[in-house]
């Protein structure tokens, strides 16, 4: 995999009627940042199985694409994820997964069946994740692919662990970011002549006192971004423009 570009899919309806909060796509967008990743995409969709595995589908053919799905892999009829998933990667089957089978039956007994089993039925091939909560497993597939509980507390140590030991690659991004007392058409043409392997983003502030406009550079290689960041400064300088580098 080269650069991973990580999609997020929040699954329910419920945050859509509002009936429920969001409490997923801050979280998930500060841990990548953190793991010197950063979200490409988020979606949040309705309980419609189509909608999911088209979904699922389109986050996966996105090349290096990494999906954290919350939401929709328990036992009730409305839980859908778990053969969506199968739909959208594999041959459409749900399969017995040995141990997460083991897993139920040692967690609830007879209260396994005839529902909560069915959390066992998985895609082909898929791999469990740890439930730090009620021991209950999710999952994933091509080691690129991981579906969660929606219940954050549940889902949300399972992306630590995800950044750390499933598909940590070992490098930081690079970031420099500074704020300066200006309109953003000012770094236009400088933006323009910025290599593809920088990212650099502007973003644009109307305060009482005028406008500020805030510029990240950011990139895997420490040299380049360091280089990039000292063109916007030298453009600034040249045109006696004032600006404060956050630390």
């Amino acid at each position: 995999m080269q650069t991973p570009k990580f999609f997020a899919l929040i699954i329910g309806t419920e945050i859509l009627n509002r009936r429920r909060s969001d409490a997923h796509f801050e979280f998930i967008s500060k841990t990548l940042i953190k793991h010197h990743h950063k979200l490409t995409g988020s979606f949040i969709i309705e309980d419609d199985p189509k909608l999911i595995t088209d979904t699922i589908k389109f986050i996966a053919s996105i090349p290096d694409s990494v999906l954290f799905s919350f939401g929709g892999i328990g036992s009730t009829p409305d839980d859908y994820t778990r053969e969506c998933a199968s739909k959208a990667l594999s041959d459409g089957k749900l399969y017995t997964h040995p141990k997460a089978k083991e897993i139920i039956e040692s967690k609830l007994g007879d209260k396994a069946y005839p529902h909560p089993i069915n959390m066992a039925k998985l895609p082909k091939d898929a791999k469990l994740l740890d439930n730090p909560i009620n021991g209950m497993p999710a999952f994933y597939v091509n080691d690129r692919f991981f579906f969660m509980p929606g219940f954050p507390q549940m889902s949300h140590p399972m992306v630590e662990y995800i950044l750390s030991y499933i598909i940590d690659d070992g490098r930081v991004n690079y970031r420099k970011t500074l704020t300066a007392n200006c309109k953003e058409n000012v770094f236009i043409e400088l933006m323009q002549k910025v290599p593809d392997s920088v990212e650099v983003s502007s973003l644009p502030k109307l305060y009482d006192n005028g406008w500020a406009t805030t510029i990240s550079v950011n990139s895997y290689d420490k040299k380049l971004t360091d280089s990039v960041f000292e063109e916007f400064i030298n453009l600034l300088d040249d045109l006696n423009i004032s600006y404060k580098i956050e630390e």
